[in-house]
């Protein structure tokens, strides 16, 4: 296994391949071979001279028949080294033929939640990520037979508690952990070596015909997801951690002249102090950059000192535009429009005042709530 270990997303396609197996009247395998890069056609692999998938062991800890049709596996997270939430979280899969079988229009794998899986709130659906179901379809797609679909019911019995000390409520996630993930190893965001992920995947796209000369820096997997169903290109979209500023001048040294940061506004306004790394352990400061720019907006003593008192980003919002709705869109505006000054303002310190930064905002609905000066062109430039 790679050091870094995998995200949850893996665990789970590993347990639901097992369980498959058992399905199948296949013996119980310890660990199972995974292709870890869910493109393209998986029932491809390796034929008419096709280059054959690359594929890993993902450990399962056990695997058998409930009743005819129906089977449950459990693996166990793994993350690799570095504190990580779902550090030996029992990942239970269980598996069931479609009855009747799907309808050439229908899917012919459907996902459940279970305890402690995260669904979304409006829905009730099991909340995961494009990738995790890529990740599933083509580990499973190949050895399910014709014509036939299977049910997936995943459960964590932890995921309750452990989503607690997530954000996942305050993007519309609720009872447990979402599968979310848009890649098969972990990325640490606060460990030096994620922001050398970053600079060496900026080098790589430096490299190729015509540069980099445009780019969406996400903050975040809920950033990533998001900005994909907004339109903006895959092939523009770079995962950022907590080391910001450096990516930021990691960006510009590599020929970047147009840049958007796309992030949760709780996050992004932490840029609009001056603070360019963003993990908590390091600074905070949030409460005290939204209440200086209030005052700077003119909004009154009593409403700076509400705003002081919330308990976060989002509450103290909620309750100014409760207050007065322009007010509470003016400062949004206002901390967006900061975002970008301080970012310019920071490049400007390592002589890279070539690269424009524009910065956009979304919030907990997961609905865009703020675009700097800059940001407004870039957004509809890069959506174009």
């Amino acid at each position: 296994m790679a050091e870094t270990g995998y995200t949850l997303p893996v665990w789970v396609a590993a347990a639901a391949r097992s369980a498959l197996g058992q399905l199948l009247g296949e013996s119980f395998v310890a660990q199972p071979m995974l292709r870890l890069d869910p493109q393209g056609d998986p029932r491809a692999d390796g034929v008419d001279g096709a280059e054959p998938f690359l594929q890993r062991p993902v450990p399962v800890e056990a695997a058998a028949l409930l009743a005819p049709g129906r089977a449950l596996a459990m693996a166990r997270c793994e993350a690799g080294e570095g504190l990580d939430l779902t550090r030996g979280l029992r990942v239970w899969v269980e598996l069931s033929w479609l009855d009747p079988p799907p309808l050439p229009q229908d899917d012919w794998l459907q996902l459940e939640a279970g305890e402690g899986a995260g669904v979304h709130a409006a829905s009730g659906a099991l909340c995961h990520s494009a990738f995790a179901r890529r990740l599933l379809e083509c580990n499973l797609r190949p050895h399910v037979p014709a014509g036939q679909g299977v049910r997936l019911r995943l459960t964590l019995p932890r995921g309750r508690a452990l989503a607690e000390r997530t954000s996942n409520a305050a993007f519309g996630v609720v009872d447990g952990l979402a599968l979310i993930g848009t890649q098969a190893e972990v990325q640490r965001s606060a460990a030096p070596d994620q922001l050398a992920a970053v600079r060496a995947e900026l080098e790589r796209r430096a490299a190729r015909t015509g540069g980099c000369p445009d780019l969406v820096l996400v903050i975040g997997e809920n950033g990533l997801d998001l900005a994909a169903q907004l339109g903006l290109s895959p092939a523009l979209l770079l995962k950022a951690g907590n080391w910001l500023g450096p990516a930021l001048v990691a960006a510009a040294e590599q020929g970047v002249r147009r840049l958007l940061l796309f992030g949760y506004q709780g996050k992004l306004i932490k840029l609009a102090g001056g603070i360019f790394h963003t993990h908590h352990h390091l600074a905070d400061g949030r409460r005290e950059v939204l209440t200086a720019l209030a005052a700077l907006q003119g909004i009154p003593a009593p409403q700076l000192a509400a705003l002081h008192a919330a308990a976060s980003v989002e509450s103290a919002l909620a309750e100014l535009e409760q207050w007065d709705a322009a007010a509470a869109e003016g400062l949004r505006a206002r901390v967006a429009a900061a975002v970008e000054e301080r970012s310019a303002a920071y490049l400007a310190r390592y002589g890279q005042q070539a690269m424009a930064v524009g910065a956009v905002l979304f919030d907990r609905q997961r609905l865009i709530c703020a675009r700097g000066p800059l940001g407004v062109q870039l957004l509809e430039a890069f959506q174009d």
